[in-house]
């Protein structure tokens, strides 16, 4: 069979379609296969939205400490089904964006639903096409980009509903505003969407079957980041195994087992957060063979799977399950495949939850780092004691930065705070381009800034720190 393409993309999420983009801008003939909205779900159902969302939580909660900046506004009020609907049409305008940029990179379109077969140099890609009928394709290279959704477990009655019980994407498009609210599982999803309803004055209950929050994260930062959210109002229980939830046209009832005892948490609604399953059913990869790992593409340096001519990025192909992780391997997949040099698949990722207050790291904890039997220099410092922060009303929050001992390599950093995720990109950069403690230490950060807590934590790590 003819090539028709040299490159075929399934899924155009922010792994594919920007593969799609790069591939195009080095010559390849570009095809992208998209069952339902250009975006996948970051733009429509995930990062884009929930941020949205997550603004006018921002906004409402602030107007009611306006008196600690010397203003006043008589009795704020929000409209929930105005504040959705702003996110849906923040959604819908990036959604046009990529359509916008697939037209100007001349990426043909393909809508419709892929199945692999076997084929060469790449598996075939057949195509049963929105407007009906089917399209069989071929192309050089294939790139599974099909992404994840949420995770169910229907036998303890977690599994969402959209009406009581909500996955995320239930939950930033929701039937009403609940009153009390049950979010099960503490990660970055279910503590953006815990942060956003208390801040429109929810009452919520966290539940996490680890000992605590935000489990990927420092442990310094998960204490200080539940001893925040408390002080908002969020209420948690961590350890606590959900044993069933049940539901009934009035609200939900969970059943959990926390330190040997059951109880029970009753709310209006409940969000399931449990994580994430990969988009792999009926694709054809039993019939080709495929590699899996635990329910996710296996892949090499390259993200090239065992089958000659495909290979998968982003949230199909394992952790972290994040969307600029989707795209940097996108890049470097394509670039691969058109012989470029390779650019190292393996950066530094960084991950940011975007509650308030906000969180970011990037590389290793403080306790991963000890793990691997490394000697660590670490230092902190704190929001309370910076300028800007106290300036701003954002005294919460630290900066903490974890150094190889032996080689004054930075290989970790871990930051709560206000806008912290805009200033996490710094340390990323630093790692990339592998600086030293004294390199970082010779930096002139700008006055007044809250990043100057970045350059006094770096200080504090050798014994330096000029403002605690």
């Amino acid at each position: 069979m003819a090539q028709d393409f040299d490159l075929i993309v399934i899924g155009s999420g922010p792994g594919g379609y920007v593969a799609a983009i790069r591939a195009s801008q080095l010559g390849l003939k570009t095809a992208i296969v998209e069952r339902e909205n250009l975006g996948g779900i970051c733009l429509n159902w995930g990062c884009i939205p929930t941020k949205a969302l997550l603004k006018s939580g921002e906004v409402f909660e602030k107007l009611s400490h306006l008196g600690d900046y010397g203003v006043s506004a008589e009795k704020p009020s929000f409209d929930f089904k105005a504040i959705v609907e702003r996110s849906r049409k923040v959604a819908k305008q990036l959604n046009s964006g990529v359509g916008f940029l697939m037209k100007k990179h001349k990426i043909e379109v393909i809508e419709g639903t892929a199945k692999l077969e076997k084929g060469a140099p790449a598996p075939k890609v057949v195509v049963d096409l929105k407007a009906g009928g089917s399209r069989t394709v071929q192309a050089k290279s294939v790139i599974l980009a099909v992404g994840a959704r949420a995770r169910h477990i229907p036998a303890i009655g977690l599994e969402g509903d959209g009406e009581r019980v909500w996955t995320y994407r239930d939950a930033m498009n929701a039937p009403f505003f609940p009153k009390s609210l049950v979010v099960i599982g503490s990660g970055a999803i279910g503590i953006e969407f815990a942060s956003f309803y208390r801040a429109l004055g929810a009452e919520v209950t966290v539940v996490e079957a680890l000992d605590r929050i935000l489990p990927v994260e420092d442990a310094e930062v998960s204490a200080a980041a539940q001893k925040a959210f408390e002080k908002r109002g969020l209420k948690f229980r961590v350890a606590a195994k959900v044993t069933k939830l049940d539901k009934s046209k009035s609200g939900v009832t969970l059943s959990l087992e926390a330190g040997g005892k059951a109880e029970q948490l009753q709310a209006e609604a409940a969000i399931v957060a449990v994580g994430i399953t990969a988009n792999l059913e009926n694709i054809g990869v039993e019939a080709l063979g495929l590699d899996l790992d635990r329910g996710h593409v296996k892949t090499g340096k390259h993200g090239e799977t065992n089958v000659p001519g495909l290979y998968a990025i982003g949230d199909c192909a394992g952790p972290p399950w994040l969307a600029h992780k989707a795209s940097h391997e996108g890049v470097h997949v394509v670039e691969h495949i058109a012989g470029q040099k390779d650019a190292g698949i393996n950066a530094p990722i960084p991950g940011c939850t975007y509650s308030q207050p906000q969180v970011a790291s990037v590389g290793l904890t403080e306790a991963a780092a000890k793990a691997e039997g490394r000697e660590v220099k670490v230092g902190r410092f704190p929001f309370r004691v910076n300028g800007k922060a106290i300036a701003s009303g954002e005294t919460e929050g630290f900066v903490k930065t974890v150094f190889d001992a032996r080689t004054g390599a930075l290989i970790g950093a871990h930051m709560i705070g206000a806008e912290v995720t805009e200033m996490i990109q710094g340390f990323a950069v630093a790692m990339t381009l592998e600086t030293t403690e004294e390199d970082l230490m010779n930096t002139v950060f700008p006055h007044p800034t809250m990043s100057e807590a970045m350059h006094e934590a770096v200080l504090d790590a050798y014994g330096r720190v000029l403002h605690i």
